[in-house]
């Protein structure tokens, strides 16, 4: 939460409500079920960890002062690494659809790009499960529990490849409007 949270604030300043909106329009129905506080304390612990900075601005008349949270250069430097990231031992495939939201929102990365670099890390360690799977005896629990793994990452794949055709149609939506 906390990466998603500093990409979303690369692209602009922003006030924790419009920062809850937009992860939760980001998740659709997933974001449904957000704690409206969980941001706020998101964004102290952000604070107090250097990466973002609270400046208070001035609001409508029912609300004077309103907090605005800002990227600190710890805090760029924080998302290009989230951004770089390919690990996927135990996906949090809500977690890597905000961050092709939140790249392709601010413009920090390609969101085709980022896809493409996780698909080739699945590849990579199904390759070595599948080698692992083919030195066990058939019938084994090893062998069992290998093969669970081999059907979990072509399934990772496949959404892969999902992600993949609907920002590929987002990006031609772009150009064509």
């Amino acid at each position: 939460m906390q990466d998603a949270v500093l990409a979303m604030l690369a692209k602009e300043p922003s006030h924790g409500y419009h920062l809850r909106a937009r992860l939760q329009q980001s998740l659709g129905p997933l974001g449904e079920s957000m704690n409206p506080g969980q941001i706020y304390v998101t964004l102290t612990r952000l604070e107090k960890a250097g990466l973002v900075v609270c400046e208070r601005a001035d609001g409508l008349p029912e609300r004077p002062e309103r907090k605005v949270y800002a990227l600190t250069p710890a805090g760029q430097q924080r998302v290009a690494a989230w951004l770089a990231e390919v690990g996927w031992p135990k996906p949090d495939l809500a977690e890597f659809h905000l961050k092709l939201a939140a790249a392709a929102a601010a413009r920090l990365a390609d969101p085709i790009e980022l896809v493409a670099a996780q698909r080739r890390e699945l590849l990579r360690r199904l390759r070595e499960v599948q080698q692992a799977a083919l030195a066990e005896p058939a019938g084994t629990g090893a062998g069992l529990l290998l093969e669970g793994v081999v059907l979990r990452l072509r399934a990772d794949l496949r959404w892969l490849e999902a992600c993949e055709r609907a920002w590929s149609k987002a990006d031609d939506e772009v150009e064509d409007g």
